[in-house]
């Protein structure tokens, strides 16, 4: 996915469908209120709200989202990775740039939320 606004653009990286399963799947098409929210982990990120059998899917930052079970490294179990650029890590598909995207993207947005449109998986 791309995202452009205001002549900045960011890129996305998700885990590939697999039926909204929670922890190895992108999450379906629809429409998603999303705001900001304090992770533990991650820190201030976006926080996609309302998807159907799942919780805490997160915006946040990070390289990869691999598959696992094949050896691939992840830093998502569901969630929305954001980048800079797109680009190829230690031989995975990735997004580089991740923190300074979200933290753009957070100052871009005023840390207001906003609608989120899933296309297609």
């Amino acid at each position: 996915m791309h995202i452009s606004h205001l002549n900045v653009s960011f890129f996305t990286l998700e885990l590939p469908w697999r039926e909204n399963r929670g922890n190895i799947s992108c999450i379906p098409t629809g429409t998603y209120e999303v705001c900001m929210r304090k992770s533990p982990r991650f820190g201030l990120c976006y926080w996609v709200q309302n998807v159907e059998n799942r919780s805490f899917i997160l915006i946040h930052a990070g390289n990869f989202a691999g598959d696992t079970s094949k050896g691939l490294k992840s830093n998502v179990h569901g969630c929305i990775l954001l980048g800079k650029k797109r680009g190829i890590l230690a031989g995975q598909r990735a997004v580089i740039t991740s923190k300074s995207a979200v933290d753009e993207l957070s100052i871009i947005l005023e840390n207001e939320s906003f609608n989120l449109i899933i296309k297609g998986v």
